[in-house]
C-alpha cells in the first residue's frame, strides 16, 4: 500500500484526514465560521477606514492600501485611519481569546475578564498613572498593564484551594471587581479636574486617537501570547472535563491552567492599555462564537475573530450613528454587552445552572 496515500473520512462533527501516518480532524463547520468573521473583519475594516470627516469608498481605500492612492488618500488612510482599524482589530481579537480562555478554565459562561475585574484592575492601573502620577501616555499604559496582571494574581491566589475551580473563580472575582470599583471611584474624587476629565475619558473605552504608537507594542504582545494559548487548546479542552479527567489523560493539569490564565491575563491587560476598558467584548464574543460554530471545546481562534469583528463594527455603527469621535466605542459595547448579559443570566437560571 502507498505510504503516501490520503483518505478522508467524515463525521457528524467534521472531517479526518490522514497522510503519511497523520491525522488531522478538520471541523467544517468551525473552519467555515471562522474564515467568515475574519472575512467580516477585514471587510468591516476596510469600511470602517473610510468612514469620517472624509469619505473614502471602500475600492478607493483598497486602492490607497495597495500604494496607488493620491497623496491626500495615503495621509488619511495610512497614518490618521490605518491605526485606529488595526488597534481595534488587535484589542478585539486580544478580548475575545482571553474571553475564551477564562470562560473555559472557569467552566462558566460568567467567567470573563470584565466580570472577574482584570478590566477594573488595569483601570485601577490607569488612574493610578493618571491621577497620583500625573504620567504620560506610555506611563498610564504601562500603570494598566500593571494593574491587570497583579489582579490576576491576586484572583487567582484567591482563588486557590487545592486547585482554581470555576465558580470561586468567578465569586472571587466579582468581590474583586466590587473593591477596584470602589478604588478607581475614590481615585476620581482626589483627581484634579484636568486630570479627571481625562481619566473618564480613558474609562469610557474609546479608539479615537490611536495611532502607531499602540499598535506595535499590541502587536507584538498578541503576536508572542495568541500561539502560546493556541498551543494549549488540545489540553485545555480536556481540562472543561474536570480536573481529574485531565490528569487521567495526561495533562498536567496547573501548568496548563497557569500558562493559560498568564497569557490571558497579560492578552487582556495589554489590550485595555491600548484602549481603555471596553466592556463586555471578552464576554459576548465567545459565546456568540459557539453559538455560530456549534462546536464543544473553547473554539479559541472563532472567539478571536468574533471579537475582532465585533470591535470594528461597534466603531463604525457608533460613528455612523453619533458622527465620527462622538461616541466612545466602549459606551456602545457596555450598552450592548449589558443587554447581553441579562439575557445570558436569565438563560443560565431557566437552565438551573445559576
Amino acid at each position: 500500500m502507498n505510504a503516501n496515500k490520503r483518505t478522508a473520512k467524515s463525521g457528524t462533527r467534521g472531517v479526518t484526514l490522514r497522510t503519511a501516518g497523520l491525522s488531522l480532524r478538520l471541523d467544517v463547520r468551525g473552519a467555515v465560521v471562522g474564515l467568515l468573521l475574519i472575512a467580516l473583519a477585514l471587510v468591516m475594516g476596510v469600511v470602517l477606514i473610510g468612514t469620517g470627516d472624509f469619505p473614502i469608498a471602500p475600492a478607493d481605500v483598497v486602492r490607497t492600501l495597495l500604494g496607488d492612492g493620491t497623496v491626500a488618500q495615503d495621509f488619511i488612510v495610512n497614518e490618521l485611519r490605518l491605526p485606529r482599524v488595526l488597534v481595534g482589530l488587535l484589542v478585539g481579537a486580544a478580548l475575545g481569546l482571553g474571553g475564551a480562555i477564562f470562560q473555559s478554565i472557569s467552566r462558566n459562561p460568567l467567567g470573563s475578564p470584565d466580570v472577574i475585574g482584570l478590566g477594573q484592575g488595569a483601570a485601577a492601573g490607569a488612574l493610578t498613572a493618571i491621577v497620583l502620577v500625573k504620567g504620560d501616555p506610555n506611563v498610564v499604559a504601562t500603570g494598566a498593564v500593571l494593574g491587570g496582571v497583579l489582579t490576576g494574581l491576586a484572583v487567582y491566589a484567591l482563588a486557590w484551594r487545592q486547585g482554581v475551580h470555576g465558580y470561586r473563580l468567578v465569586l472571587v472575582g466579582i468581590g474583586t471587581s466590587a473593591t477596584f470599583t470602589a478604588v478607581n471611584g475614590y481615585l476620581l474624587t482626589q483627581a484634579q479636574q484636568e486630570d479627571a476629565a481625562r481619566a473618564v475619558m480613558w474609562l469610557t473605552g474609546s479608539l479615537n486617537g490611536r495611532d502607531w504608537d499602540q499598535v506595535w507594542p499590541l502587536l507584538a504582545v498578541c503576536a508572542v501570547l495568541m500561539p502560546v494559548a493556541l498551543g494549549q487548546a488540545r489540553n485545555l479542552r480536556m481540562l472543561e472535563m474536570g480536573d481529574d479527567s485531565a490528569y487521567a489523560l495526561g495533562v498536567r493539569v496547573e501548568r496548563t491552567r497557569m500558562v493559560l490564565m498568564g497569557a490571558a491575563v497579560l492578552l487582556v491587560a495589554s489590550a485595555t492599555a491600548a484602549a481603555g476598558p471596553v466592556a463586555f467584548v471578552s464576554l459576548v464574543a465567545p459565546q456568540l462564537a459557539r453559538r455560530l460554530t456549534r462546536s464543544p471545546g473553547p473554539n479559541l481562534l472563532p472567539a478571536a475573530w468574533m471579537g475582532a469583528a465585533l470591535l470594528v463594527t461597534a466603531d463604525w455603527a457608533s460613528q455612523r450613528a453619533f458622527g465620527a469621535d462622538q461616541l466612545p466605542v466602549g459606551v456602545l459595547t457596555g450598552m450592548l454587552g449589558g443587554a447581553y448579559l441579562l439575557w445570558l443570566l436569565v438563560t443560565e437560571r431557566r437552565a438551573g445552572r445559576i
